[in-house]
Order: structure tokens, then C-alpha cells, then sequence
């Protein structure tokens, strides 16, 4: 048990549909018990349509030092578990064991007093992490300094932007010294050189032998900074073990292979109230719905969706990743200047061509998304397609070689003989 940093056993979480939970403190449940002592024991089993299980029966260990992703759809239990380990929710069943000092990053500004200014919150998170205020000392600059909010550290955090609060929050979390770290999704509210930055000092913080755990829907990053991963799906564990392997399979199991998804039912249809997605499909060269693309040719992505009130502005789209998660390319029907950028409500077909030997022969996977930009997200449908182009006789196909890089595509050349000047040495 000395080495081990968190152990998890039967752990669930149920929460039931509707219910606003209001914060309770010792006191209040204390006098709940002896109010109804009857119903405070007896919590029900949680069947039936108006509970949901967040989590169910998880069980696993990590040891000091290790470095463990958790990856899975929304809606897995990702978040619902890290906040358990932090102490911000309490389990329904089972129990989970912290051994050392825990610092978390769950969501923006996680643990920040708005009031408070920068310097302030500095303090206060460490003095909560249960550190000297010499140890915070010495730590101040550096954290100010990787944040980037020197000029603003003396100003109440209220102020502060989106990408501000996450960069100081991170900051804080990473440079405490905790011996344990948690850290959420949270890192993509930052742009891209910030979060190259945070998963740089990630990996110093697993390099000191500190214990990490990190939900991410970045495969490349997962693959990158930990060696172990754990899928989750519907509340349970589906696979632990290895991250290359954990990864590979989540990004392959479980997606059509056939090349269409198609809804019938408008209300489980995904989406919100303003737009729902009825039907999605890859179509060959010839029309046909179809996972396999010759590389030679080209292909459709096609999006059925419908509208319920008037949007004025609205994109659909999707974006395209290799299994490893690396992102290929992400398009938009919004592209096109001459595609009309509002929508009245009625029913839509986008529908994209990717040209032929634009893509090397592989896996790929395909996510669909809708939604108005810098405002609201109306679906997110990762993984939801898979797809192999092959090579069958393309062009430069009889290099023996195969083309390095994600893209082979097919570019113009010239060749000139006569009026060119060879110049040696």
C-alpha cells in the first residue's frame, strides 16, 4: 500500500435527472440524519428512468510516479471521477484513497476567489495544498512568469479573461508541488502555444516521479505524456492497460464500419433544441456509402441535419483524425463564401468532396460537429466514423517506398529541358 497514490474500489456515482443538489454543509447533514434517520439510510437502489449512474463499480490502482490518462466520450464519467479523487463530489457507493498532497485543475479557475487578485489566489491555493507560505515564496515568480500575467497579478481575478484564469490556474496547480495531479479537459480553453507549453510542464512534473492523471480528448497528448491509460464508457472501465494500445482500441471499437449512421428518432436524435443531426455518410467515387476509399479517387462526406428555429449564423462540419488522434484536417460547409451563413428552420444536406490522392493509404476517423462559433456548441460527435484508404495502383505507387506524412497529395509539376541550366561544382 506504501506505493500506491490513489486506490479506487466499487466506486459509483448516481445522480438523478432534474434533482438540483444545493451545497450542504456538516451541520445540515447531521441534522438531516436525525430529522429522518429512515431516509437517510435508506438511499433507494437507483433504478428506474429519473436516475442515471455517472459511475458504476470502478475499480482500479496507480502508483506513485505513474503517469495514467483517462480518455472516453462525453458523458463517460471522466470529470464525475476526477471530482470525486479531489473531494468536490462524494461517491454514492464504494470508496476511493488518496496517499499525498492533491492539486487539480478541473475547470477554469478551480479554486480561485473572484474577489481575490492574482497574488492573493496564489497564496490561498497553496496555503490550501497545505503549504508554508517560504515554499509559496519561492515558487511566486515562476508561476507568475509561466501564466503571463505579470502586469495584471495585483488585479482581482473577475477581471481576468478565459485564457487568463486557465493559465494562472495552471500554473498554480502545476508549480505547488503537489504530489499528486489532476488535471481536466480544462487545457483547451488555451491556444495552441499555451497548451504546448502546459503539457511541456506536464511532462517535467511526471519526469520528477509526481503521480499525474489526465482526461484529455487529445489522443496525440495522451500517447505523449503517459504510459498507462484507462477508457471509460457509460461509468465503467472498459480497458486499462497500455496507452498506445488503450488508445488504438478506443479510436477503432465501437465506430461504424460501414460508412453511415443514421437516426430515426428525432428526439434521441444528437443535438439541442435549435439543431438536431438525423443522418451522416461517407459516399465513394460512385455514389455508394462506403468505409473504404481508393486513394486514387475521391470521396463524399455528407451531413443530414435539421433546424428548429432561425440561426443566424451556423456551421456544420467535421474533422478528420488519424487513429492515433492526430488531427488531419477539420472543414466546415461555412468554407464556401457563396454557402448561405444563416438558417431558417426546415431540413439541410451538406455535403463535402475530399479530392483523390490527398490522403496516404491508412485509418482514419471521422468526428462530426455543429455549432455557432465563440457562442454555443449544438453536437460533437466524436469518433463516430471510421474509414481505410487504400492504395490500389496510385500514382507513385511503384516507388517501393511509402510516402512519409499524413497528406500525399497530388501536386503540379514542370519539367523543362531545353533552356535550363545545370549548374556543378
Amino acid at each position: 500500500m506504501g506505493d500506491v497514490a490513489i486506490k479506487v474500489e466499487g466506486l459509483g456515482k448516481r445522480y438523478r435527472i432534474g434533482e438540483r443538489v444545493p451545497y450542504k454543509a456538516l451541520r445540515d447533514s447531521i441534522a438531516g440524519l436525525f430529522r429522518s434517520p429512515l431516509k437517510f439510510l435508506n438511499r433507494g437502489d437507483g433504478k428506474g428512468d429519473d436516475y442515471i449512474w455517472a459511475l458504476r463499480d470502478v475499480s482500479f490502482e496507480i502508483r506513485h510516479g505513474e503517469v495514467v490518462g483517462i480518455i472516453g466520450r462525453n458523458g463517460a464519467g471522466k470529470s464525475t471521477l476526477l471530482k470525486i479523487l479531489s473531494r468536490i463530489t462524494e461517491p454514492t457507493e464504494g470508496y476511493a484513497e488518496i496517499h499525498g498532497r492533491v492539486g487539480s485543475l478541473l475547470e477554469v479557475g478551480t479554486g480561485f476567489h473572484p474577489e481575490l487578485t492574482g497574488r492573493e489566489n496564489i497564496y490561498l491555493n497553496g496555503a490550501i495544498l497545505g503549504m508554508r507560505k517560504k515554499e509559496i515564496d519561492r515558487k511566486f515568480d515562476e508561476i507568475v512568469a509561466f501564466a503571463e500575467v505579470e502586469r495584471f497579478i495585483d488585479t482581482p481575478v473577475k477581471f481576468y479573461s478565459s485564457g487568463m484564469y486557465v493559465r494562472l490556474a495552471f500554473s498554480v496547480a502545476a508549480h505547488l508541488e503537489p504530489e499528486i495531479l489532476l488535471v481536466d479537459e480544462v487545457l483547451a480553453v488555451g491556444d495552441a502555444s499555451f497548451q504546448k507549453k502546459c503539457l511541456g510542464k506536464m511532462g517535467d512534473v511526471a519526469r520528477e516521479g509526481r503521480t499525474v492523471l489526465f482526461v484529455s480528448h487529445n489522443m496525440g497528448a495522451v500517447a505523449r505524456l503517459c504510459k498507462r491509460a484507462l477508457w471509460l464508457d457509460k461509468g465503467k472501465i472498459v480497458k486499462d492497460g497500455t496507452a498506445d494500445s488503450v488508445i488504438s482500441q478506443y479510436l477503432t471499437k465501437g465506430t461504424e464500419t460501414e460508412g453511415e449512421v443514421l437516426w430515426k428518432d428525432g428526439i434521441a436524435n444528437p443535438g439541442v433544441k435549435e439543431l438536431k443531426i438525423f443522418h451522416v455518410r461517407i459516399l465513394t467515387d460512385d455514389h455508394r456509402v462506403g468505409s473504404v476509399i481508393d486513394v486514387r479517387k475521391p470521396f463524399i462526406i455528407e451531413i443530414d441535419y435539421r433546424t428548429y428555429v432561425s440561426l443566424p449564423y451556423c456551421r456544420v462540419g467535421f474533422l478528420l483524425s488519424t487513429v492515433e488522434g492526430i488531427p488531419v484536417f477539420e472543414a466546415y460547409d461555412t468554407d464556401n463564401i457563396e454557402f448561405p451563413q444563416g438558417r431558417d428552420p426546415g431540413e439541410y444536406r451538406v455535403r463535402c468532396e475530399i479530392p483523390a490522392n490527398l490522403l496516404n493509404p491508412g485509418n482514419y476517423i471521422l468526428s462530426v460537429n455543429a455549432g455557432m462559433p465563440n457562442f454555443k456548441n449544438f453536437a460533437f460527435l466524436e469518433g463516430l466514423l471510421t474509414l481505410r484508404v487504400e492504395d490500389t495502383g496510385a500514382v507513385g505507387s511503384h516507388m517501393y517506398r511509402e510516402r512519409q506524412g499524413v497528406i500525399r497529395p497530388k501536386l503540379k509539376w514542370e519539367c523543362h529541358k531545353d533552356g535550363c541550366r545545370f549548374l556543378s561544382s
